[in-house]
């Protein structure tokens, strides 16, 4: 799949530095990948029959693998970002954030969700768009359109 940045973009004052991920496509990765995970690691659980401390330090370390292992390769894409067209990049250079920088930006997404989700909805009033867990590892969230990814997986 090749990928032309598109010119048409134009900064507005006071706005991003360059073209952000909206929040519906954001949201829509995040329900892809939900269930892209969530279902098969839910089966697993059940069959398991595990305590509920146990279920939820399975879905941490099945979670955490799985962002980690998309979101640091050099596309920055979870199946459910790709499927919206939007990828992780680094905030200052634009290239992939790595491995460690995903896996912080995982366990910092679970600081974004403890008060009501405040951490995900930070995005809809900050200048950059960015997400907590965004700002805490220096990344933002990005179309594809206009930063493809130099490889993919």
């Amino acid at each position: 799949m090749s990928y032309e940045p598109l010119q048409e973009w134009q900064p507005r004052p006071n706005g991003p530095s360059g073209p952000r991920a909206g929040f519906l496509s954001r949201l829509g990765a995040l329900v892809f990948d939900a269930l892209l995970v969530g279902l098969p690691l839910l089966a697993i659980e059940l069959s398991l029959n595990l305590g509920t401390l146990s279920r939820y330090g399975l879905s941490i370390l099945v979670t955490l693998a799985y962002y980690t292992f998309f979101e640091g390769a050099s596309a920055g894409q979870t199946p459910g970002k790709k499927f919206a067209g939007i990828r992780v990049i680094d905030y200052n250079g634009g290239g992939s954030i790595g491995h460690r920088r995903a896996a912080g930006r995982y366990l910092a997404s679970i600081l974004s969700e403890i008060p009501l989700f405040l951490g995900f909805f930070w995005m809809l009033w900050d200048r950059e768009r960015q997400c907590w867990h965004d700002k805490i590892v220096t990344s933002v969230v990005v179309p594809v359109r206009y930063y493809p990814p130099e490889r993919w997986l």
